[in-house]
């Protein structure tokens, strides 16, 4: 079978945190309150996207990879992670703070939970006057101090709070503690995981004076206790590629395109596109694909060239 740009359904998340900018801001059909995340390209058990385009309209992620897994993923991506799709894609409204939390890395995540860590990076789409993240530790601590703090009630005093604005980058490795704060729209990439450690909750209770779980003991071995730099300066030329982010689990590029790009790449690794901004239109053998702010779109491997027309700010990732 011939492959093509896919799309797939949105699969939104309830977030005590969430709010409504899914649907005002990236036009997502919403059906619930508290709009928290909209997971945009998932293969993580019991949340596995569906296409929502094309003759493939219907089949899940994991069916199309099986169609024929090398010229979807691409060669390296299947020689590395097989038939499994190694990243998770999503839209976040954080419209109250998040939790405090981090995550586990691949060693005590295999351990632990069989499955990947879950190194993540966020592009901050829109973001409130004010609004702040926090991520890692003001100064060097340890786990005696940190206890001692978390005891108290007064962890956040040692954690350190970072003003942002829409276009700012962070790179959150394994064990990096941090939370979204309110009133921010972000597109986040990650590893495949859903492990995360929610340290402090800011003492909040949902509608039946439940708080939720918090994971103290799991944390202490995951938590990285040294200062770390997060943030991300990158560059941003017109109608290039700009590269922000580049590790072992993912690239991401900022394609400013305000005009016309032709897109070329090797056959290596699929490609994702998530428009943040504008909107612009993929020109493939005579036929042309549209898409808009909060779009996302998973490019084959097998497909290595075509032309991008349009206004818009895309975040272009590959293994």
């Amino acid at each position: 079978m011939k492959l093509y740009p896919l799309t797939f359904k949105p699969i939104i998340k309830e977030r005590i945190w969430g709010g409504t900018k899914l649907n005002t801001f990236l036009n997502k059909e919403i059906a619930i309150e508290n709009a928290g995340e909209s997971w945009e390209l998932s293969s993580v058990p019991n949340d596995i996207s569906v296409v929502n385009n094309g003759v493939l309209s219907g089949k899940n992620l994991n069916e199309v990879i099986a169609l024929n897994p090398e010229a979807l993923l691409g060669k390296e991506v299947v020689e590395k992670f097989g038939s499994e799709f190694p990243l998770l894609f999503k839209f976040l409204d954080a419209n109250k703070d998040l939790s405090v939390q981090l995550h586990p890395n691949d060693e005590l995540a295999k351990v632990r939970h069989n499955s990947f860590g879950k190194t993540e990076m966020w592009y901050v789409m829109q973001a409130d006057k004010d609004s702040r993240i926090i991520v890692g530790f003001k100064e060097n601590s340890n786990q005696k101090e940190y206890l001692s703090h978390l005891e108290n009630n007064t962890i956040v005093s040692l954690l350190n709070e970072i003003p942002v604005q829409a276009g700012d980058v962070f790179l959150l490795e394994t064990g990096t503690i941090h939370a979204i704060g309110s009133g921010i729209v972000i597109a986040e990439i990650q590893q495949t995981s859903d492990n995360t450690y929610r340290i402090y909750d800011w003492d909040r209770v949902d509608a039946h004076g439940n708080s939720r779980e918090l994971h103290t003991e799991l944390a202490l071995e995951a938590i990285n206790y040294n200062v770390v730099h997060s943030r991300i300066n990158y560059t941003l030329k017109s109608n290039e590629r700009n590269t922000c982010v580049k590790n072992t689990y993912f690239t991401t590029n900022v394609i400013s395109l305000v005009s016309y790009f032709m897109w070329k790449k090797n056959k290596e690794s699929f490609t994702v596109l998530m428009c943040t901004e504008g909107d612009f239109s993929i020109h493939l053998n005579k036929e042309v694909f549209r898409y808009k702010k909060g779009d996302t779109v998973l490019i084959p491997a097998e497909l290595d060239a075509f032309e991008l027309h349009g206004k818009a700010t895309i975040l272009e990732i590959s293994i």
